[in-house]
């Protein structure tokens, strides 16, 4: 749900006005993706698909010749998003193009759509500009869609934004749809950060050791640290501007 405690500016994504789109992030089509670790782009994915699920939002899949050499979706899709809608299509390289899965879009009522595609320069550029031309607000998320080289995925860049679609990418995402720390769910923002960035994850780890020490003191000595000390200090600080006593940490975007 939106957060409505802290008014959110009309430039930044609504997430009340959103539907997430995952096209063709299929097994086989993972193997042509080289702009990319297939692992890497996995993981954005995954991120994609619980931020999906946090804010509840709508999430309609489709694929791309599931039976044949493409092979089927992802399976992590199915497992986050049971309830996604999955629309199938007939052959249409362009997703835009299957009657139903633009009905399924329009059944949302939203008009800002957020698509990410296994293969950026076909599957993802194809729909996304066709969404713009017809009227609705897209957002490209360009490293949960892959291309075969970094070449193409600089031309495709350029034909996106020159058609009027938006790039970003997944954390970029997180974070202007998360809006604020001060809400129930900043814990699990803060773990779909640190899934995609492994440094942000030490810096969790290292603060809440630190609160830790401020708290319970020097296990050897039972006093309370130098840093333990500066690290309270900041906890306390931080706790006061965020309004929330349990508010694990606080990051500026």
């Amino acid at each position: 749900m939106a957060n409505e405690k802290h008014k959110r500016h009309s430039a930044m994504i609504d997430p009340d006005d959103t539907v997430i789109l995952l096209i063709d992030h299929q097994s086989g089509l993972f193997q042509t993706v080289k702009d990319l670790e297939p692992e890497e782009l996995r993981g954005n994915v995954v991120a994609l698909a619980k931020l999906a699920r946090l804010l509840n939002l709508p999430v309609i899949t489709t694929a791309s010749a599931p039976d044949g050499p493409n092979g089927p979706l992802i399976p992590e899709i199915s497992d986050i998003l049971p309830d996604a809608v999955y629309v199938p299509r007939k052959g249409q390289i362009n997703a835009w193009e299957t009657p139903e899965f633009v009905k399924a879009v329009e059944g949302t009522n939203r008009k800002t759509l957020v698509m990410a595609a296994t293969l950026s320069n076909v599957c993802l550029v194809f729909p996304a500009i066709s969404a713009v031309a017809d009227g609705y607000k897209v957002y490209a998320l360009m490293d949960a869609s892959g291309s075969w080289s970094a070449f193409s995925k600089d031309i495709v860049l350029a034909r996106l934004t020159q058609a009027g679609v938006i790039p970003t990418d997944v954390i970029a995402l997180v974070s202007e749809l998360q809006q604020t720390w001060a809400r129930p769910e900043a814990q699990q923002f803060a773990e779909i950060h640190a899934s995609r960035m492994h440094n942000y994850k030490l810096l969790i780890e290292s603060y809440g050791k630190a609160q830790q020490v401020a708290k319970v003191g020097n296990q050897d000595t039972d006093k309370p640290t130098t840093l333990g000390k500066l690290a309270g200090k900041i906890a306390t600080e931080i706790n006061a501007v965020e309004g929330s006593a349990d508010l694990m940490i606080r990051a500026s975007f």
